[in-house]
This record gives C-alpha cells, structure tokens and sequence, in this order.
C-alpha cells in the first residue's frame, strides 16, 4: 500500500508510520514541524521523531502544511491507498488563549484535505484522528460517584457513539475538532469518501512529548523522572480511559482493509484501562521509585472529572480490542524516558 499520514512527526503520526514501514508499505511522512513553537517549547520535540523517521526504510518525509494546497499537491495523488490524518493543534488551553489559529489548524486544515481527497484521490480511505472533547461538558452533566482517589460515573460506564454532542460548552478545540470530525463525515455521505472518524481518549506511547496542556501522562513520567513539579488542576480524582498507541494504529489499519464505508468510533482504553491522576501518580512512584513533586489549583475550563470511551462498537465492527494493558504501556513509555533522559533535562 501507499499511505500519506499527516503531522507524521508526532507521536500518533510517527507509529503509524512505522507500522506501515515496518510491512514494506510506501509511507509519506507530512508535517509542518510547529508542535514546539505552539507549546512555547525550547527543545525540538518534534523534530526529534523527524530526525528518527529519516533513518527509517520505506518513509519519505516531506515538510509541509495542511492549510496550504499547493504543499498538500506534493503529496496528495491518485494512486495514495489512505491518507491517516494527524495532523492538528492538540492543546485546549492553546485553543482558548488563540482561537483564530486552532481553528485554521484543526477545522481548516481538516477542510483542505478532504478537499483535495476529493478532487485527486475520491477513492483513497481517509482517517480522522477526532477527540472525546466532541461530546463537550455533556459528559459533566452525568452524574458520578466519588470515592477515595476517583470518581467514576454512577448511572454508566463509558460514553458511547450516540451521546449528545450539542447545546453545550466544547472549548475553541473540541470544536474546531468536531468540525473537522463532521466534514469528514459529511464527504463520507456526500461524495462517497470512506471515512473512518476515531474519537479518542488519552492516548500515550513512546517519542511522546508531554506538556502540561497537552500529553499529560508523559508528562507527569518526564517531570517525575527529571525532578520537575507538576501542576494538578482539580484535586486529581479525574479519571481518563487510557490506550497504548500502537493498539490505536491497529484500529486504524483494520479500518483501512475492511470493506466499511464511513464510520464514528469511539476509542481509547475502555472500562478496564482506566486510572485517575492521582493513581497514575502512584503508579509512576512504584515504579520509578521517585517521589513527584506536585501543586495545586483550581479546574480547568470543561475538564471533564470523567471520561471513559465505549469502545464495544469498535471491537464489535472491526474485531478490536486493546492488547497493551495499562501498567505494560506506562513501562514502555517509562523505559524510553529513562533511556532519553539527557533530551529532557
């Protein structure tokens, strides 16, 4: 296969790449290179999974940016199997502090790229990484329980496909993300485009970069492991699905080779890869044998207490299920921090 895997530098972008590579398939790694800049990052991130592509077989990288058509010319053609699309603006505080550049990124960006699978390739499957922040502050209107380290959803227990996503608050990024979510729906429907929309929950791995608005649980592993605190907004009780990365690319891939049309997903973890951020804490301590240093303040805007993906559609349709349990991921991601420390101090 041919496969063209937008903000192929990031963490989701880059093990999907490999993933292809890694079966002989012709990979197109595309990417702006912007990630640190719009963190206000002082290390070369995503420059750092740019560099490690370049050694890889079977990957061509091509810099390049979403909201411009004469870069998406480059490497869009008739002859591409699908195109995975990564690429985004992944921070909610971000979103709310510029708006205007979010929504060029995530809603935009989106746009012209299914604009251009239109034109040029109707028949390549394109994928849609979509958020849970789609559903909004719907999900803090569920009522929860609350126990000692977490609180849990009293009435479910996990959020499915058919929730409500309207009359309620998003953030500038869960809507710019749900537009993108949309359109990608619509040319499934409109223009016959197949269409897979995956909303996920956290997901992790390695060559992840994590910072406080966006990658939380690698960053709590590379400030725990560098000696740096961390801010905990809330009281630490929230509670997120969580999923290995390479579990999700094999979602997208079963996508990609099944006969479906367009689809929605949730997915992440489930149910039973859960963990609030004071577990996760403790999870981190056992096994690096570090205390965290940590602080307090107050709930972020729309920071759901709970957020657990229904992901029984996902297994039932494309015959999934998550291999890489949470404490055997965390181990991975820890792994590699450990043997890249010097990049974080």
């Amino acid at each position: 296969m041919k496969i063209l895997i937008t903000g192929g530098a990031g963490m989701v972008g880059s093990h999907t790449a490999l993933h292809y590579a890694s079966k002989g398939d012709e990979v197109i790694v595309f990417d702006n290179l912007m990630r640190s800049k719009l963190f206000g990052y002082d290390k070369k991130s995503v420059e750092y999974n740019w560099n490690f592509l370049a050694g890889q077989k079977n990957i061509k990288r091509v810099l390049g940016d979403v909201r411009n058509p004469k870069d998406l010319k480059k490497v869009v053609s008739a002859d591409l199997d699908a195109i995975i699309h990564t690429a985004g603006q992944p921070g909610v505080g971000f979103s709310i502090n510029d708006p205007a550049e979010d929504y060029s990124i995530n809603a935009f960006g989106s746009f012209n790229v299914l604009e251009c699978v239109r034109k040029v390739c109707p028949k390549t499957t394109f994928v849609y990484c979509s958020t849970n922040k789609v559903y909004g502050e719907n999900v803090s209107e569920l009522a929860l329980a609350e126990e000692s380290k977490r609180y849990s959803f009293r009435d479910i227990k996990a959020i499915s496909e058919t929730f409500n996503l309207d009359l309620t608050g998003h953030t500038p990024y869960g809507v710019s993300k749900y537009v993108g979510d949309l359109y990608a729906q619509e040319y499934g429907y409109s223009y016959g485009l197949k269409a897979g929309i995956f909303r996920m929950s956290c997901t992790y791995g390695t060559r992840q970069f994590g910072f406080e608005d966006q990658g939380w649980l690698a960053h709590f592993i590379i400030s725990n492991l560098t000696d740096k605190p961390i801010t905990i907004y809330g009281d630490g009780k929230q509670v997120r699905d969580i999923l290995y990365v390479e579990d999700l690319v094999r979602a997208f891939d079963l996508f990609i080779k099944s006969d479906l049309k367009t689809e929605v997903f949730n997915i992440g973890g489930g149910p039973d890869n859960t963990i609030s951020l004071l577990e996760f804490i403790e999870m981190i301590e056992q096994k690096t044998g570090n205390k965290m240093k940590k602080g307090f303040d107050k709930w972020r805007p729309s920071d759901q207490k709970v957020y657990i993906s229904d992901i029984s559609k996902v297994k039932k349709i494309l015959s999934w299920q998550p291999q890489i349990d949470a404490s055997r991921g965390i181990d991975k991601l820890i792994s590699w921090v450990k043997e890249n420390l010097s990049f974080f101090k």
